[in-house]
């Protein structure tokens, strides 16, 4: 009888100290949802109010954003995105995703590159033909006719007024053709943009989702700097430039937001693709990262 009544309290204690761990679980899940926080310049923000805020930092600087990164990189952020593409060395015929894509920097370069590769290719295989067959003439006729395959560039980024100037730029420079703004898929870049993302994790995760087997992702973002000496002059120049030209907030997001090279590639790797590496360029200021989907 004692033996039954100790089983029966031992029983009892137990289902008690298991519902309260499970309310305590619950709890903590309902606490961490409500708290959900992230970075934004040097401050923690809720979740959802990041978006609003990154908008309205790009919205106040669209119309200065080229003259913003010519000063905070003294005009090498030009370099960087033409080894971009020379990296990606993407051919005729292919389409590029560019996200956060803005006034348009990848993209325009994406569609010259093509196309100066479209005529080197042609150039080549005239200059291996100086003595061409009936054939070889007849093919090139065709071909002719057929016109170049027509590589694709799509603008994507959340902020209209970023949009509108790329749009007023590829306007000033001749671009008709080539370029729109719905998603297709094949090469996904996002150049200075992946540290405005709230959840990288899902960003990668889309990316991938996007892109044909096959496909190619690639970002050039800031990254962490290994030399301390040039880490700490960099923060130098730039506090100067940012507080002078009123780019402070700007600034701060760059600063906060520098993934370690590894770091990143292991996420993009999380993400599921393949045969990720990353290059530093200018001592580490910027990376670029690839990837593949297979």
């Amino acid at each position: 009888m004692a033996a039954s009544i100790r089983t029966l309290v031992l029983r009892v204690l137990s289902d008690f100290t298991r519902n309260i761990h499970h309310v305590s679980r619950c709890q903590s899940n309902i606490d961490s949802t409500e708290d959900r926080s992230t970075h934004f310049g040097f401050q923690t923000v809720p979740e959802e109010e990041k978006a609003g805020k990154v908008y309205k930092v790009f919205e106040s600087v669209a119309k200065k954003y080229d003259v913003m990164n010519d000063a905070m990189s003294l005009g090498i952020h030009r370099l960087w995105k033409d080894t971009l593409l020379h990296i990606m060395n993407p051919q005729p015929g292919l389409r590029l995703l560019d996200t956060a894509g803005g006034t348009g920097d990848i993209s325009f370069r994406f569609l010259e590159y093509t196309r100066s590769m479209y005529d080197r290719q042609q150039w080549m295989r005239a200059k291996s033909h100086q003595a061409p067959s009936w054939q070889d003439i007849a093919d090139r006729y065709a071909s002719d006719e057929a016109g170049p395959p027509q590589s694709h560039a799509v603008v994507c980024d959340i902020n209209k007024d970023m949009l509108k100037v790329g749009k007023q730029r590829a306007e000033k420079a001749g671009i008709t053709t080539g370029l729109s703004w719905v998603v297709v898929r094949y090469i996904y870049t996002i150049a200075f943009g992946i540290r405005n993302v709230t959840h990288i994790e899902q960003a990668l995760q889309e990316a991938l989702r996007v892109l044909k087997a096959g496909g190619r992702f690639m970002c050039l973002e800031f990254s962490k700097v290994t030399n301390p000496l040039l880490a700490r002059s960099l923060n130098q120049y730039w506090v100067g430039i940012c507080v002078k030209n009123n780019f402070e907030i700007v600034r701060k997001l760059h600063q906060t937001m520098c993934l370690p090279q590894e770091t990143f590639k292991e996420m993009i790797e999380d993400a599921g693709f393949f045969c990720v590496q990353y290059f530093n360029l200018t001592g580490g200021i910027v990376a670029i990262h690839s990837g593949f989907k297979l």
